[in-house]
This record gives C-alpha cells, structure tokens and sequence, in this order.
C-alpha cells in the first residue's frame, strides 16, 4: 500500500509540474508575441522559442553584461529597464540609450561573433528571457521576418546613435536635455491632450552621462524648462507640454 501511494504522489506531482510548465509556456508565447521583432512568427514558433529560453531575474543596479565580454546568448527584456553604458579610458560613463519592456540585447555578439559592444545595467529589477545563439541564428535562416525586423530595428538605433552624437555636438546644455527628454519621450511617453507624461524617468546621473555633462547642469536645465512652461513635474513623472512644439523647438533637425 506504500509503495502505492508513493506512486501516486509522484504522479500527482508530475501533473501538477507538467500544468506548471504548460503555463509557464503559455505565458512566455504572449510575452514574446508583444515583442515587435517576434510579432509575424506562428504560434509553434513562438511555442518553440518559448520552450528554450532561459529566465533570469536581476536586481536593480545589476549587471547584466559587461563592455568586451564573450557571449552568445539573446536578451529579451520581460520585464523592468535598463541602461547601456559605454566606459571611456578615464573611467567615466556614457549612457547611450535605456531600454525597457519588449526591447531586445545581446545581437551584435551573436552577429558577428565578436565580444560584447556595451554593457547592460540594471534600472529596476528585471525579468530577462535569453535565447542561445544556435536557437536565433537558426530563427533568422528560417524566417525571413525576424531577419527584416532585426535589419529595421539595428538601423533605427544606428539613427539615433547618430542624432545623438549630433545634439551633443552641436546643442548647447539646454538643447542636449530637451533632445534626450524627446528621446525618451519617442520611445516610452505616454499621450494625452497634445502632452506626453514621462512615468519612469531615469535618474538625473543617467541623463547627466547621457548627455556629456554633470548631474548639477541636468538640475538647472530641466527647472529652466520648467520655467518656461516646457515641463510639469509631478511626482516621479514628468510631463512634456505641448509636446509637437517642444519637439518642433528643441530637435536638430538630421
């Protein structure tokens, strides 16, 4: 009778860990579903892509990757943001953009097979989907959509790379603000009545390195636009007024 039961319990708990991974799956496939590059795949691809990521949780302030290392995996962002960093000879810190829920890291290693370009800190905690590159590289032969999603999404960060390069030559302290404020508004703002509210801005620091200068000069420009009537803060959010003339006002034009 012992041996009976025990029987029974490993079934049980082998359905109840067959149910568990069933929903996990489940709710991996409507993840990846939202993530622009994966949107045209067939629910038994994103099944398949689902069964073979790997899931990580990373604190806030975390490293993910680090500038020159090896790798060979590809990162989908489930949950939280990050930042990509560059470290300069002397040690300082250039933010080169923020990313967040859908977005996507780690191709370029995978690409040409190279050491990592960046590295990838932590915003917030974060819940992170990797993928090996067997498995994408595999993805990209088989489905043409995936390749041109990929192509569209690495020349439009290309863009930016170079608009960003421009406002930071080219602006003076005030102009470099506005721009990474409608940066950050193209890629994460929130519409209504002609304003965009910006809920999870990143530190002043992040903004400061971002944009070439010191947390101190960030402070005065975002009150001086403040001034202006350009921003509203309320809380943690941000909220841009008028939101096409600011644009319109503060973007170099490229």
């Amino acid at each position: 009778m012992g041996d009976g039961l025990n029987e029974a319990m490993i079934s049980l708990y082998e359905g109840y860990e067959e149910i568990g991974m069933t929903e996990r799956i489940e709710h991996l496939i409507d993840t990846l579903r939202l993530v622009p590059l994966f949107s045209e795949l067939s629910e038994k691809v994103l099944a398949h892509l689902a069964s073979v990521a790997q899931e990580k949780t990373y604190d806030k302030d975390q490293h993910i990757l680090h500038q020159e290392q090896a790798g060979d995996n590809f990162f989908i962002i489930e949950s939280g943001s990050v930042k990509v960093t560059r470290l300069a000879e002397d040690g300082r810190e250039a933010v080169l953009a923020f990313l967040g829920e859908g977005d996507f890291f780690g191709e370029l290693a995978i690409l040409d097979g190279e050491t990592r370009s960046a590295n990838i800190i932590t915003l917030s905690t974060c819940k992170i989907q990797t993928i090996n590159r067997g498995e994408f590289i595999d993805l990209l032969e088989h489905h043409p959509s995936v390749a041109t999603a990929l192509l569209m999404e690495l020349a439009s960060r290309l863009r930016k790379t170079d608009m960003h390069l421009e406002y930071l030559t080219l602006s003076d302290a005030e102009g470099k603000i506005a721009s990474i404020l409608i940066s950050l508004a193209e890629e994460n703002g929130t519409y209504k009545m002609g304003d965009v509210t910006l809920g999870q801005m990143p530190m002043q620091q992040d903004i400061a390195n971002m944009a070439g200068t010191t947390r101190e000069t960030v402070s005065r420009m975002m009150k001086k636009l403040e001034e202006k009537n350009w921003l509203i803060r309320d809380g943690q959010k941000i909220i841009i007024r008028q939101y096409s003339k600011f644009k319109e006002m503060y973007q170099i034009k490229f």
